[in-house]
């Protein structure tokens, strides 16, 4: 499996679409057998959930996204987690270790990010 996770400096970004940067992690028989960190192209609708799966990630852990990113991600069979939060690097132990559970979207506001905070 191929986990991205949004990541703001060394923590999991409030908001998928807004990060800078990505931390890919291939992980086999739940261990972790390569890194990498993905500039963000920017936030474009549609955009990121087509470079991720070009990218053969399998699943997205973030604080928040929108519903409709949320859609385009299972569209392309990318399994999303939200509710996300800590430093990555615990973030993802846990995920290896099936401790990360589907949470609420820490990201709530309209489709043209009206009182969007982060």
């Amino acid at each position: 499996m191929k986990v991205a996770i949004a990541k703001d400096g060394d923590f999991v970004s409030e908001h998928f679409g807004h990060c800078k940067e990505y931390a890919l992690f291939v992980v086999e028989n739940s261990k972790i057998t390569s890194q990498e960190i993905l500039v963000s192209p920017g936030h474009e609708p549609g955009k990121l959930p087509a470079l991720l799966a070009e990218h053969k990630v399998t699943h997205v852990l973030a604080g928040g996204m929108g519903p409709a990113a949320v859609d385009l991600f299972c569209a392309t069979n990318i399994e999303v987690f939200l509710g996300v939060q800590g430093k990555i690097e615990t973030v993802i132990r846990d995920f290896i270790a099936g401790k990360v559970e589907q949470g609420e979207s820490s990201c709530s506001h309209g489709p043209d990010h009206e009182g969007c905070t982060h």
